[in-house]
């Protein structure tokens, strides 16, 4: 496979992603037939009052930072004679939450029209069934050209809309959703009867919402969560005061509230900072939820350099299934690839996240055998391609059936949500997740490493887990090329002959928390290459004159088990475990 010719962009630095600034825990409440219509009560009010502040706060548009505090001040005040103070400071935050979203979203909406007008434009210049003066392609033929002509039209008018909605900034905001209420239209498709529908309708705009506040009782002055007693109390709007059944306005659920994951952690931030927390329905188990959430520290368990010294595993993503090689610390796999399925098409939400929720727990079951301190990622962005859509300008399939099917496999590929859920998942089980550059993973795993997995290995392995290498192989900060190929230059592997901070030596476990050293069992060391090694070629020789024997003949000979020297120190990832 030669590729010679073509210029290779230059690849962008591995990364550490960040780890998430927050956690969200949640949990079943078990409530009776009384309580529960009084939470249903409470949330129709507190709802109602949300949606008219909805509505003002999309009226007020886009205003600057002084306008919109006198408004959210004023509609503040207007709030707290229905409800409370707190209440109301939750229903404006949650507006606001709400608009900036949707605003988002129309400007992505714009972006990508005025893409999708530009790229249609440019190429009805040209002429049909040939090229311009640079060799840029027309349409192929008079009948594509004039459909493009009307796809025009349309494309022009949802942009014209569009804009005009963005300048003026008063913005259609839809409570419950969008989607569910389009269902409404559409049962037999849904597959939902009207009183199914309504019961979703009216529980998701329900509002059961509380800001937390750190200098308050356990986190939260509204909803109070103990986590010595475990009871849940709730601050009823003053309308609703008379439904109470405690002291001070408040209503308390007669039985325990408990989180059964992570609990030691929600009552650590109960008693010493602030915590929101939710409660909602699910009409089709007629089950009520509390979920609690919290801010977190963002740092990663290990750094990049920390990473490199190290073994990870390396996943490729695909089109329903996940690609998985664990490699050493030099970028050899340890044990043969694997494949991890994961069909997600065609399911539900709730499905979708439990499947890849699963298939995280074999990639994080595999880092702890192996004793791996990160998890090894593509940065993938389809971004340009969604934004673009049919009318993308690379040489990739866009008509036909071809077309179709590419763009199916793009929407099918869960990067976002993958990576968001890895990289939370990964965070709990104190493991760092790093993303490369995706270019040429495929193509370099298939020319240097696919012919030696299957030698070593078995048939069974595709380009796919030889691109897992070669991404395991970019977060080590080593090239595609197997060893032998090209061997670093001495000034690189006299900068990577001192280990970075904390990093121990090799036979050595360095306590991250200043605690004494330990020894490292020798199967967990990995052999460094030895540069420079002499080597007996070949065994003694009569001389010329057949008088005696002379000398061996030796040669210095340089070997190396991978492209770049080792270090001669190693890290345990599992020594910030401590």
């Amino acid at each position: 496979m030669s590729h010679r010719g073509k210029r290779l962009r230059v690849l962008r630095d591995p990364f550490v992603v960040a780890a998430p600034a927050g956690a969200r825990i949640r949990t079943r409440l078990q409530v009776t037939a009384a309580e529960a219509a009084v939470l249903r009560q409470v949330g129709e009010h507190l709802g109602g009052l949300a949606g008219k502040d909805l509505a003002v706060r999309c009226a007020d548009g886009n205003s600057d930072a002084q306008v919109k505090a006198y408004s959210r001040r004023f509609r503040k005040q207007e709030l707290t004679a229905g409800s409370s103070s707190r209440w109301a400071g939750a229903i404006t935050r949650t507006s606001e939450d709400s608009y900036q979203l949707r605003m988002r979203n129309l400007k992505a909406e714009v972006q990508s029209l005025q893409t999708r007008v530009k790229v249609i434009t440019e190429r009805l210049a040209r002429p049909a069934g040939g090229e311009d003066d640079q060799g840029r392609p027309g349409y192929a033929d008079q009948a594509e050209r004039f459909a493009k002509q009307q796809r025009l039209q349309v494309l022009s008018a949802r942009l014209a809309a569009c804009e005009a909605t963005l300048g003026s900034g008063r913005l259609s905001v839809c409570r419950g959703g969008w989607r569910l209420a389009h269902s409404r239209h559409h049962l037999d498709d849904a597959d939902l009867t009207a009183e199914q529908w309504q019961e979703q309708w009216r529980a998701q705009r329900l509002f059961l919402c509380a800001d937390g506040e750190a200098d308050k009782a356990w986190g939260n002055e509204t909803i109070r969560w103990n986590p010595n007693t475990l009871s849940l109390e709730i601050k009823l709007p003053a309308p609703l005061a008379h439904l109470a059944n405690s002291r001070f306005g408040r209503f308390t659920l007669a039985a325990p509230v408990d989180f059964p994951y992570r609990r030691a952690e929600a009552a650590a931030q109960a008693a010493g900072g602030a915590v929101r927390y939710d409660i909602t329905y699910n009409p089709a188990k007629k089950r009520w939820y509390l979920d609690a959430s919290w801010k977190t520290d963002p740092s990663a368990p290990l750094t990049l350099e920390q990473v490199q010294y190290g073994p990870v595993v390396a996943v490729d993503v695909n089109v329903g299934h996940l690609a998985v090689a664990a490699l050493t610390s030099d970028g050899q796999p340890i044990t043969a690839p694997f494949t991890i399925a994961l069909e997600l098409a065609g399911l539900p939400a709730t499905a979708r996240d439990a499947r890849i929720r699963r298939a995280i727990s074999q990639i994080l079951r595999v880092a702890a055998d192996h004793r791996c301190g990160a998890v090894v990622i593509e940065d993938l962005n389809f971004e340009e391609s969604r934004i673009q859509g049919r009318e993308q300008q690379d040489n990739r399939p866009r008509r036909g059936r071809k077309g179709r099917t590419f763009r199916r496999s793009i929407a099918g590929i869960p990067t976002g949500q993958f990576r968001d859920r890895l990289v939370q998942m990964a965070t709990n089980a104190n493991i760092t997740v790093v993303a490369v550059d995706p270019a040429y993973t495929s193509r370099w795993g298939a020319q240097h490493w696919l012919p030696t997995l299957k030698a070593q290995f078995h048939n069974q392995l595709s380009g796919h887990h030889a691109a897992a290498v070669v991404i395991g192989r970019r977060g080590l900060d080593q090239r595609a090329k197997r060893k032998g190929e090209r061997v670093t230059d001495p000034h690189q592997r006299m900068k990577r002959a001192t280990p970075p901070h904390g990093v121990a030596r090799v036979g050595e476990l360095r306590n991250p928390l200043g605690g004494p050293s330990r020894t490292v069992a020798p199967g967990l060391i990995k052999a460094t290459a030895v540069q420079g090694q002499r080597t007996r070629k070949d065994s003694r020789r009569p001389s010329r004159d057949g008088s005696k024997t002379e000398k061996p003949n030796r040669q210095t000979s340089t070997k190396a088990t991978q492209d770049r020297s080792g270090p001669p120190t190693i890290a345990d990832p599992l020594s910030r475990r401590v």
